[in-house]
């Protein structure tokens, strides 16, 4: 067990131990995103860095220990990830530990590191499903119509596996699939994936 591990374990009681990771992108939708994702699995996104009411969501087990993995092969954000590379502004991402006794910070617009793109993706995913939920939630209460559309990115994003803490959906797609206010196929679509979200969060973990 690597110390920082062990500050991990020992420090979880008091305040627990976090990934932080933010982009910023000017021009591109959302400009700005912010995550923490915290040891126990809850996660907080926001698009603004003073944004008092983030989109929240929980992670299970298996997925933080990957995300926490991840940040271990990586020292803890301790060596740098920047590629030096001459290529295209991506946005510059900043990982960083936090409530831990010895932490670390990198700021990159380009890696080359296999761990460093891992959880990149980890952070895309969490950011595509924030956006699509915060769409559908927009839709459902002022864009009737627009919600079936909603779904159907939501439906695509959940085959295509960019999909992460699905059950964040389930209170909006139940209130879809029980309201007749909503065209007959918006409702068949949220109730479907209302039932295959709950398949997947009853279905036993294996290693």
């Amino acid at each position: 067990m690597t110390p920082l591990l062990a500050a991990l374990i020992m420090t979880s009681a008091a305040a627990d131990p976090k990934v932080f990771y933010s982009k910023s992108f000017p021009g591109s939708t959302p400009a700005y995103v912010q995550i923490t994702v915290e040891k126990s699995g809850q996660v907080e996104y926001r698009e603004a860095a003073d944004d008092d009411m983030p989109y929240k969501s929980k992670l299970d087990e298996a997925e933080v220990k990957e995300i926490f993995e991840l940040c271990e092969k990586l020292d803890w954000f301790r060596r740098p990830l920047e590629s030096g590379l001459k290529v295209a502004r991506m946005g510059e991402k900043t990982y960083r530990m936090e409530n831990v006794e010895s932490t670390g910070e990198q700021k990159f617009n380009y890696t080359l590191d296999e761990s460093g793109k891992a959880l990149q993706d980890w952070f895309e995913r969490i950011t595509e499903s924030a956006v699509l939920r915060a769409q559908l939630e927009r839709t459902a209460k002022f864009d009737k119509l627009g919600v079936n559309k909603a779904l159907l990115q939501l439906e695509a994003s959940w085959d295509r596996k960019r999909l992460v803490a699905p059950a964040q959906f389930l209170p909006m797609l139940d209130r879809v699939s029980n309201n007749d206010s909503y065209l007959h196929m918006a409702r068949e679509r949220a109730a479907g994936l209302a039932e295959a979200f709950r398949n997947v969060a009853a279905k036993p973990k294996t290693e």
